[in-house]
């Protein structure tokens, strides 16, 4: 027993279990963390030698470029749509399948199967279903308008391919957290007349308040990071109105081999990731 409060310095076993798990974060993370930061600093192709340093130009010409703000501007319809229509219809899809029965849990494995469809099969899907040349529409003989081709019309399409994709996920935990809550609670409320909306907004609603504010998290963090659906329906374009900032880094850094200007791209969206991970849980922390 005296081991196991032993202090870190003295505890062999627990160092022998940390220092597999830190050499690979180290290998894997840490390293292309500090690799990224230092090639964003150079005017590279990722051929050769390092020799072009530009300092903090390539952070100068991100953000002075129209098609960063963008893609910034896409990043945050994705944010704004995940917390005002795709959150709002998975609380409201958990609360009516709630009860287990077997039509309920037909309807949880429908709306959950878009999640777990891989994200590049399912940009495919709808790349495929939204083509206006050789769409489905245009297979059944029927015309097929370009959704695709014009650049607000690809936003509205991208977007709406977010919500079905993710809705599913964050429905499956507000049902989990419904499931949890304690039924005296609305026995109680039962007995006092209480109406529907009041026992929501009394007992349901401050009861899945950690789950939402989870599922708030993941969507602003996979908002952010949005890649996999982007580049088989849109690959960004037209004329590059349909970037986030995962598919703006790669076009740059990997299509067109200009690795410094992509990295520092990588490395705006890190500090991004970083510090709403760090605010979200400074603040979570206090609402506990």
């Amino acid at each position: 027993m005296r081991a196991a409060y032993a202090p870190l310095w003295r505890n062999q076993a627990g160092w022998l279990l940390l220092v597999p798990a830190m050499l690979f974060f180290t290998l894997f993370v840490v390293l292309p963390m500090g690799e990224a930061a230092w090639y964003s600093l150079h005017r590279w192709n990722g051929f050769g030698d390092l020799t072009d340093f530009v300092g903090l130009r390539n952070f100068e010409r991100l953000l002075a470029g129209a098609d960063f703000r963008t893609a910034m501007l896409n990043n945050g319809l994705v944010i704004a749509v995940s917390l005002a229509v795709q959150l709002p219809l998975a609380l409201l899809l958990a609360l009516l399948l709630a009860d287990a029965t077997r039509a309920n849990q037909a309807y949880r494995l429908l709306f959950f199967l878009p999640f777990v469809l891989a994200d590049v099969a399912a940009g495919l899907i709808w790349r495929f279903l939204l083509d206006g040349d050789q769409g489905l529409p245009t297979l059944m003989g029927q015309p097929a308008p370009q959704w695709l081709a014009d650049p607000v019309s690809a936003r509205v399409c991208l977007l709406g391919v977010v919500v079905w994709k993710y809705f599913g996920f964050h429905m499956v935990l507000l049902i989990a957290a419904l499931q949890s809550i304690d039924g005296s609670l609305y026995e109680a409320a039962r007995m006092d007349a209480a109406s529907r909306w009041r026992v929501f907004r009394r007992i349901t609603l401050p009861q899945l308040a950690p789950t939402l504010r989870l599922c708030v998290f993941f969507s602003v963090l996979g908002a952010l990071q949005l890649f996999d659906l982007v580049m088989p329906i849109t690959q960004g374009g037209p004329s590059n109105s349909t970037h986030t900032l995962v598919s703006f880094l790669y076009q740059h850094g990997a299509t067109r081999m200009d690795v410094g200007f992509g990295s520092a791209a990588g490395v705006l969206l890190f500090l991004l990731c970083l510090g709403f991970a760090l605010g979200w849980q400074r603040w979570d922390r206090r609402r506990a």
